[in-house]
């Protein structure tokens, strides 16, 4: 309902534009790509579930408190639970307005430029092989909070930036890839995004501003990658996906049948995203979430 409610308004209107009411587009289909599963829900004009598709997602724990997916597993996954809830609520290509993702933050995938392909699985939010990386930046000048005044985030295992320097220390082939520029590095509504809109045949490289902020690289005054705090990781600003709106059209499916022609329209990080499906519009709400 969140992601609904960050593209369904402006949608439908731009939608319903110039077109008899009997043929404007009745629903937004939301993915919800989780760190347990990934689901799939079609909403109407009143913010009402018509149908949905979940699948579990399987865990990788490779070492002890080390933890990962497979974001080929992810992809499949949100797509079959996209065609599964449009069968189910007999939806077609042209019933749906628009998609919006929301999605388990701070997960970090690495994949070539070239062949679209993961060089590693995910790397989820709560691993800990990171360590080690983080109390050698703690010991920095400003400690845990060096980077704190420009993105407002401590120095942890938690954040995307220190996964994507784990990647690029211990992983040759990321390494490598970075070095010839073919390296991309993306959240996972990036790695989404990209494939859905065509992969390594055009496929479009961003993030949003939600899932960004919690990369501990962006800049929250210029809501741009901040490049001294780049440069002190070793992580290539090339590697990174454009920062974004959470409301706008980025692109179209492509290359996946019924999907095809439908425009991604909103993305947001799920705590955000359940912020504000919750109403939370105003300072000093407040909400609990239980997930995961």
């Amino acid at each position: 309902l969140s992601v609904y409610l960050t593209t369904s308004g402006r949608a439908f209107e731009r939608a319903a534009a110039g077109q008899p009411r009997a043929m404007a587009p009745s629903y937004v289909l939301s993915i919800d790509q989780g760190t347990t599963s990934s689901r799939a829900l079609l909403f109407d004009k009143e913010g009402q579930p018509v149908a949905r598709e979940q699948i579990d997602l399987q865990q990788h724990y490779p070492q002890p408190g080390w933890a990962e997916h497979d974001p080929t597993e992810i992809l499949d996954a949100v797509v079959k639970c996209c065609l599964g809830a449009m069968a189910k609520g007999k939806a077609t290509t042209a019933d749906i307005v628009a998609i919006g993702i929301t999605n388990q933050r701070e997960t970090t995938v690495a994949w070539d430029r070239e062949t679209g392909e993961p060089f590693h699985k995910a790397i989820v939010w709560l691993d800990l092989r990171t360590s080690e990386t983080v109390a050698k930046l703690c010991k920095g000048a400003g400690g845990k909070d060096r980077f704190r005044k420009q993105t407002g985030l401590p120095v942890s295992t938690y954040f995307s930036a220190v996964k994507m320097k784990w990647l690029l220390d211990n992983v040759p082939e990321v390494g490598k890839a970075a070095e010839d520029g073919r390296c991309m590095f993306g959240t996972v509504e990036s790695w989404l995004i990209y494939n859905l809109t065509g992969g390594k045949d055009g496929g479009i490289h961003i993030t949003d501003v939600s899932n960004a902020s919690r990369y501990m690289l962006m800049n929250l005054k210029t809501l741009e990658w901040d490049e001294a705090i780049c440069k002190t990781l070793g992580i290539p600003v090339k590697c990174l996906p454009k920062i974004v709106s959470n409301s706008e059209v980025y692109g179209k499916v492509k290359g996946f049948g019924i999907l095809d022609g439908i425009s991604i329209a909103g993305a947001l990080g799920d705590q955000h995203a359940a912020l504000l499906g919750q109403g939370c519009l105003e300072v000093g709400s407040s909400k609990n979430t239980y997930g995961t």
